[in-house]
């Protein structure tokens, strides 16, 4: 298995491939019968909207305990196998190190509601589903970037990338809405 890593400014992102189980598709041995068969890997489903907000939540809180309390262990051990294997909480700690100097509170996530700046994207052959937007805040948004990976029926984290930044201006047509529709009032 092998893993790309990347650090970004304001935190982690792992992202994991297996060419090993790819790139060796062999015909099954002739003696091999049907009850002897390994079964056809689960169908992984695209998620709710409610099942991917309660996942952007519980990893960003759990996030925000580990910068909190500065223990990374709840983080790495709640992570996909793959996590696990290429991260330690000590490294896990360094990698999110500019959140925590900076004081980053990822509370707030817990009651806004997350705004995905590209669909889902759900991966089957390695069972992974991609997620990327923001959580919009004042002065600060918390912009984000996952990938989780179905293991045993569960979405579980396997790269993680979060960086605070600016507000994302509102569209146009929503201020102009807005504003027509004070001037109405009037």
């Amino acid at each position: 298995m092998r893993f790309l890593i990347a650090t970004t400014a304001g935190g982690l992102l792992l992202f994991g491939t297996c060419y090993d189980a790819l790139a060796q598709d062999k015909p099954p041995s002739q003696s091999a019968t049907p009850a002897t068969a390994q079964p056809a890997p689960a169908q992984v489903v695209m998620p709710d909207a409610e099942k991917i907000v309660l996942l952007l939540r519980t990893s960003l809180i759990t996030l925000n305990d580990a910068l909190q309390t500065g223990n990374f262990t709840v983080l790495r051990d709640m992570g996909a196998p793959g996590f696990r294997d290429a991260n330690t909480a000590a490294r896990l700690s360094q990698s999110f190190s500019d959140l925590a100097s900076k004081g980053v509170d990822l509370s707030s996530v817990s009651i806004i509601a997350p705004q995905l700046s590209e669909p889902p994207g759900l991966d089957q052959s390695k069972a992974m589903l991609h997620l990327k937007g923001y959580f919009p805040g004042q002065p600060v948004q918390i912009n984000f970037e996952m990938l989780y990976q179905a293991v045993d029926g569960h979405w579980r984290l396997f790269g993680l990338s979060v960086q605070p930044g600016p507000p994302t201006p509102a569209p146009a047509a929503a201020k102009k809405t807005g504003e027509s529709n004070a001037a109405k009032k009037k």
